[in-house]
């Protein structure tokens, strides 16, 4: 549960009330597609149980990445609004939180409060990705060191983590 630890961490009470009324379930069959490559995404998903594979069509469905319970997709999205990289597609009968951008896009651009704690999560997020992809491309990066920390929720001092998997375990016991 990374990146949506890392994002609960940052929002407050009044975001998480707005989350829960803006955003809904979506249940999604194994093999369904998310997100195709090289399309806009309408919505940024929060992974609430279930699995998805990260692939890309243009390499024959090459596996890129696992995606698992507690993960975002789709946040690079908000940054830049530029067609997907990759495909995400469910591995097994899985649950997400889907957040519509409209919706998403309206609350960042009338709440400064919201908006920068959302574009820190988003540029943690990113900077987390860039120190690990520096690293692998490193001689003698150490592979399975690299994959634990990738796993590993960083930045988030203890207490702000159980904070946030309580904020996690309300999202998707209070989400419609």
């Amino acid at each position: 549960m990374n990146k949506a630890l890392l994002l609960l961490s940052q929002l407050d009470n009044d975001d998480l009330d707005w989350l829960t009324k803006t955003a809904r379930k979506k249940i999604v069959q194994p093999k369904e597609i998310l997100i195709y490559e090289n399309s806009q995404i309408n919505a940024l998903y929060i992974v609430l149980s279930g699995s998805f594979k990260v692939i890309l069509k243009a390499l024959n469905d090459h596996e890129l990445a696992r995606i698992a319970v507690g993960e975002v997709i789709g946040e690079i999205s908000f940054v830049i609004p530029r067609p997907t990289l990759a495909t995400v597609q469910a591995i097994e009968t899985s649950i997400v939180l889907d957040i519509p951008r409209l919706e998403l896009t309206s609350r960042l651009q009338w709440n400064t409060g919201f908006a920068a704690r959302f574009y820190r999560f988003t540029s943690m997020c990113l900077a987390e990705r860039m120190h690990n992809t520096v690293k692998r491309l490193g001689e003698n990066a150490d592979l399975e060191e690299i994959e634990l920390q990738e796993k590993g929720v960083t930045n988030i001092s203890e207490n702000a983590l159980k904070v946030a998997e309580v904020k996690f375990n309300w999202l998707v016991n209070n989400s419609k």
